[in-house]
């Protein structure tokens, strides 16, 4: 069994639609990005390619190639996902939370943790998403920006499941 973590952060700005998680989310301000800037699918992400040592996304999907501009983050996290099976892991768990002042996540959690599940073809019990705020401290806490972290487990597969994969 192996453990990653990831981080992310994006600003909010005007013009630009809020996703995370996968969800569409009506707010008057959305992350600024060259992707869709879904800062908990980066978090997730990056946790899953640091378990597994395969770098991070800016490494497999890095900002300044124009395939990316405006990617979907969920699409993204399907590529991570193929990557991981080539490499012999399966997702055991992911643990996630969302910091951000506004707006208020709850609504839309378990829809979060259901597109996370599918995109990876895990269970939703596999998957843990939580949001939180600073109490009005810092850059999240004044508005200025929303950031997430996350927490995998990935297991290696039996060396018989790694040959069919390759």
């Amino acid at each position: 069994m192996r453990i990653g973590q990831g981080y992310d952060v994006h600003r909010l700005v005007e013009g630009r639609k809020l996703i995370l998680g996968g969800v569409d989310i009506p707010y008057e301000k959305g992350l600024l990005g060259h992707s869709d800037a879904d800062v908990l699918a980066h978090a997730v992400m990056d946790a899953l390619l640091g378990a597994a040592a395969l770098g991070d996304i800016g490494h497999l999907f890095p900002d300044n190639d124009p395939e990316y501009s405006g990617a979907d983050s969920m699409k993204l996290m399907s590529r991570v996902c193929g990557v991981l099976h080539e490499n012999g892991y399966r997702i055991g768990n992911i643990d996630a939370t969302v910091i951000a002042q506004k707006p208020k996540l709850a609504p839309y959690i378990t829809l979060m943790r259901q597109n996370i599940a599918d995109v990876c073809g895990i269970d939703i019990s596999q998957v843990s998403v939580k949001a939180t705020t600073e109490e009005k401290l810092g850059f999240t806490g004044s508005g200025e920006g929303i950031s997430s972290s996350a927490v995998c487990l990935i297991e290696e597969l039996p060396s018989k499941v790694k040959v069919e994969l390759l």
